[in-house]
């Protein structure tokens, strides 16, 4: 390891430790009410009523039980196990199964939807915790989800899996995600994070065949129908796979991506499917690139009337400096090593809250900070930035002295 990457490493292990953890620890964390509360706004202002989302959970969950497994410390494990026992008596629907979509700060539902996205999130939450921890009531849960995405989402007459359903499981009209998303049967978004989902649920049961089917499945269905021919990744679809929106381009999902399937493939182990996805990934990755700015940043979107959507999201710019280390580090691209730590100097001097801590949730076009959108939220929270960091130092980490 060459002095570059040794201080790289130090810098994102630094973030970690002393800045994005303990902002949601010591200002997002609510001890004597058994919580994590559900939005600081960008302007630092606390909003102890708003409700909170499972997804923010599942991910804060995740997030603090990886930080756990890799330090050791206590503290991560208190925050974990916080964010695993709310999950567990607030979230869980204790009739028909699955997660509800939001509660209220009382912990009471808000809504009690069932969006497949929010089910993988859990599934990815719990089965991390299990992992760092041993609990079996954890890793049951987690099993009990990866069951009712397979009942109630799985498409098997055309593959892959549908976007939502209400509480009992029964069909919803409006299926969408958010407020920004098209109405359709099948998206790429959730389909990544289901994938993402069983993928560590697979390395706590690496030997549970159903669940391995399930997985190369999903990975099947990135090469096949969602990866388009010019290697960016479709984004809406309907029951048949037919791309509703053929032109639109999401630059920071791409480079999502391209390591998120190149790491699961990883986990099946099977040789054949790993070559696949070596291939299909690195087209993935060249195409996210296509975002990239001399700066270091990466835009977020292009859609089909030619217009750029040039903010530099948070989210994004952690996930370009993951894409461009796995391009270094699996793909045959030396020079990609650079670009990841372009990308890392753009989020320091940008991004980072140097006083109020954590990161802004974006720079807007005109480079002033996005001081609006939320510090921590029903979206906002600590996984893509936390990860960016885990995942980059223990990959140098194990490149050895």
């Amino acid at each position: 390891m060459n002095n570059r990457l040794k201080t790289f490493r130090q810098e994102l292990l630094d973030e970690l430790e002393h800045d994005i953890l303990p902002f949601w620890i010591e200002r997002v964390m609510a001890p004597a009410e058994s919580r994590f509360y559900g939005r600081i706004g960008g302007d630092g202002r606390l909003y102890p009523d708003a409700d909170q989302s499972a997804v923010l959970y599942g991910r804060l969950v995740w997030t603090f039980s990886a930080a756990y497994r890799m330090t050791g410390s206590r503290e991560l494990l208190a925050a974990a196990t916080c964010a695993r026992n709310y999950l567990f008596d607030h979230f869980i629907d204790p009739e028909y199964g699955g997660v509800y979509w939001s509660v209220h700060a009382d912990g009471t539902p808000a809504n009690m939807r069932k969006q497949f996205y929010a089910l993988g999130f859990a599934i990815y939450g719990l089965s991390e915790y299990a992992r760092a921890t041993g609990d079996e009531r954890s890793a049951k849960e987690a099993w009990r989800l990866f069951e009712a995405i397979e009942a109630h989402s799985f498409d098997s007459q055309h593959g892959g899996y549908l976007e939502a359903a209400a509480r009992d499981w029964s069909p919803l009209e409006d299926v969408r995600l958010s407020d920004k998303d098209a109405n359709e049967h099948k998206t790429m978004n959730t389909h990544l994070h289901i994938l993402e989902g069983y993928a560590n649920l697979l390395r706590l049961y690496p030997s549970e065949e159903r669940l391995r089917n399930q997985t190369r499945r999903l990975l099947e269905c990135f090469f096949t129908h969602i990866m388009t021919p010019d290697g960016h990744l479709g984004l809406f679809f309907d029951e048949t796979w037919h791309n509703r929106y053929p032109n639109d381009v999401s630059f920071g999902h791409d480079i999502e991506a391209s390591w998120l399937l190149f790491r699961t493939a990883q986990t099946l182990g099977d040789g054949e499917l790993l070559k696949r996805a070596h291939d299909c990934c690195i087209r993935i990755a060249e195409a996210a690139l296509e975002g990239y700015q001399p700066d270091g940043s990466m835009i977020y979107e292009r859609h089909a009337d030619g217009k750029i959507d040039s903010e530099r999201h948070w989210w994004v710019q952690a996930e370009t400096v993951i894409g461009l280390y796995y391009l270094y580090r699996y793909f045959g691209q030396p020079k990609a090593i650079e670009g990841a730590m372009r990308t890392w100097e753009y989020i320091r001097t940008h991004l980072i809250d140097r006083e109020g801590g954590e990161w802004w949730w974006s720079i807007l076009p005109n480079g002033a900070i996005n001081r609006s959108d939320d510090k921590a939220g029903f979206w906002k929270c600590p996984y893509h930035n936390a990860r960016m960091c885990m995942e980059v130092t223990t990959l140098i980490g194990s490149e050895g002295n």
